[in-house]
């Protein structure tokens, strides 16, 4: 339990800091990372980094939206056919964002998985 959380805690910290100065794919980075680091078990390989992506960047792209009263995240959600909504839009990149981080751990425990038995 203490190393899910610190996990957690980890990832979306390092993909905070990452993020200051590389491009999106920075939290797939900051989920390989910490799940070489933290190893974790089963399903939760996956799950950890998806939760702690879809937490930061579903703040992230609230706090940014909020600044210009989701004019802009409106317009977009509206190109994309989510009804104009802001919330939904925020939402889809979350998931997104977290399946991306998701994917990117479970290499990571495959990676350190491979080292670690040889």
């Amino acid at each position: 339990m203490i190393r899910n959380i610190t996990n957690l805690i980890a990832t979306i910290v390092l993909a905070y800091l990452l993020s200051m100065v590389l491009p999106w794919w920075s939290i797939m980075l900051a989920a390989f990372i910490t799940s070489v680091l933290i190893p974790l078990k089963k399903g939760l390989v996956f799950f950890i980094p998806f939760f702690a992506i879809q937490i930061y960047w579903g703040a992230y792209c609230y706090s940014l939206s909020s600044a210009n009263d989701f004019t802009l995240a409106a317009k977009i959600s509206e190109l994309l056919t989510l009804g104009g909504n802001p919330y939904k839009l925020i939402i889809a990149t979350a998931i997104i964002g977290g399946i991306a981080a998701g994917i990117s751990g479970v290499f990571g425990k495959q990676l350190s998985t491979l080292f670690r038995s040889e």
